[in-house]
């Protein structure tokens, strides 16, 4: 079930700002529910942390999530990570170490890699070298069947990340971040990998580890830049996901290609490395690895928001499916009833629902041909958020709001259905209520998702659900296992 979901943060320099960040995640949690990690990149300390961080070194103060952080990236703040191995800083901070692989009990790896790379040999004690990463590379690709990590974490961008993908804004990723750290994403094939210290927020089209049709089919890799904490130009430096561990997954489901998937940004460096190398001798691991219970749990990442992706759209990403016969709501189908339409957007459109509930219900579908909110690639689902949006304006200033919800369960094009309800007859809270108290009455399982999650995180593609959404963000899921009422969303606000 959902409450079976193991959620994590992960956030990008803190620079010494443990108020603002531990703030942060207490509001967070407040709000939304616990979560498991938060996991920092980037620089932790910064020139003024001694003050705030003494507070929790001495237990005055305690962080309100495990949390864990890489190391020292200046000369600066080396002072502050005494055992170079990894170590307990402060109740609930843990210091990782200056490489290795952090494993839950779950079967989460997290492969992490402190300092930045070394411009100079021997490298200084905040940096890493090219034998650091070979060493770590060579531990890892030792191990039987090793198909991947799940988290990869460094402080550096690698170098080129922005290949065949969407712009990084004002980042030249041709001349920004370190070549050692490439060669170990390309590696290590982690499926999510975090990065920082150029103070901006960069989420890349997830990439693929495979040549199509040269190689077998593999899990994409998400990267994911963060910002500073507290910056004052709100650039977003905390980032909540959910995770499966790999080890837990079945292999279809794991190497799904999402819609918008391009090349491998290392590609040129996979070709260039030797086809076989003989493992190095890797320097002995630290005995002693930090357990926690991570208990299994089902998500998906949730598709990014493509607010950063400009103009350079690759022309690698995949068009939507055809479908197998007639669609009766593809808007190029001679099906589609063309005079219910409403608005026709770039990749939307809006249309008035044949046997509405009340005049003004309305569907929002994809012009192209897509299942279930699930399967959207991320520039139809910006503008389903953008339509979604303009209908809450739109009701809100007829005295209205709306409830919207989805069957993907026997249908082949994604319909969500908008219906409006008077605001002085119901709040959020009762339609809530009421959609509770009807699944309780058939026996469904309705359960509530934290309003900074979404359908994408709970559900894998091709998975049949039932979901609500109000204009307030509140969501409520169902997981459709057998049968499943075809007029349940219709019965309750009618």
């Amino acid at each position: 079930s959902y409450r079976a979901v193991s959620r994590r943060l992960a956030c990008g320099d803190v620079e010494g700002r443990l108020e603002a960040i531990f703030g942060r995640v207490r509001a967070i949690q407040a709000k939304s529910g616990r979560f498991d990690m938060l996991l920092c990149v980037g620089n932790f300390f910064g020139s003024t942390s001694e003050a705030e961080w003494a507070e929790y070194r001495t237990g005055a103060k305690k962080a309100p999530i495990p949390t864990f952080v890489l190391g020292a990236n200046n000369q600066d703040t080396l002072s502050y990570f005494p055992d170079v191995s990894g170590c307990e800083l402060a109740e609930n901070i843990t210091y990782l170490g200056r490489r290795g692989l952090y494993s839950g009990c779950s079967g989460l790896q997290i492969a992490y890699l402190s300092g930045t790379e070394a411009q100079q040999q021997p490298a200084p004690a905040h940096s890493f070298s090219a034998k650091d990463v070979a060493e770590l590379k060579a531990s890892l690709l030792s191990t039987p069947n090793f198909r991947g990590v799940d988290i990869l974490l460094t402080s550096p961008w690698p170098r080129d990340v922005g290949t065949y993908a969407n712009s990084a804004g004002e980042i030249d990723t041709k001349k920004c971040g370190s070549k050692l750290v490439s060669d170990l994403a390309a590696s290590l094939k982690p499926r999510y990998h975090f990065a920082a210290l150029e103070k901006a927020y960069y989420e890349r089209l997830p990439y693929r580890n495979h040549m199509v049709l040269q190689e077998t089919p593999q899990h994409v890799t998400r990267f994911i830049a963060l910002a500073d904490v507290g910056n004052t130009s709100k650039k977003k430096y905390l980032y909540a996901f959910s995770i499966v561990p790999m080890s837990s997954m079945d292999p279809a489901e794991l190497v799904k290609q999402p819609q918008d998937v391009t090349e491998n940004p290392y590609r040129k460096l996979r070709k260039e490395a030797p086809k076989s190398k003989a493992p190095l001798p890797a320097e002995e691991e630290p005995a002693c690895q930090f357990f926690f219970d991570l208990n299994k749990h089902q998500g998906k990442k949730r598709p990014s928001d493509g607010k950063e992706r400009g103009e350079s759209q690759p022309k690698q990403a995949k068009k939507p499916p055809q479908p197998t016969g007639p669609c009766w709501f593809c808007l190029a189908s001679p099906e589609v009833e063309k005079h219910l339409v409403v608005s026709i957007g770039t990749h939307c459109y809006l249309a008035l629902a044949k046997g509405g509930l009340s005049p003004d219900h309305v569907l929002i579908l994809p012009i192209g041909h897509y299942q279930s909110v699930v399967d959207l690639s991320s520039e139809v689902l910006e503008e389903v958020t953008k339509y979604k949006a303009a209908l809450k304006e739109f009701f809100r200033s007829k005295g209205k709001r709306y409830v919207l919800f989805e069957r993907n369960y026997r249908s082949q094009h994604l319909q969500l259905q908008v219906i409006p309800v008077p605001l002085d007859l119901c709040t959020s809270e009762d339609i809530k209520e009421a959609f509770i108290a009807q699944a309780q009455e058939q026996q469904i399982e309705l359960l509530e998702i934290p309003e900074h999650s979404d359908i994408a995180q709970v559900a894998q593609p091709g998975t049949p659900y039932f979901y609500v959404e109000l204009d307030t963000g509140e969501k409520l899921f169902h997981r459709i296992r057998g049968r499943f009422p075809l007029q349940f969303g219709r019965c309750v606000p009618a």
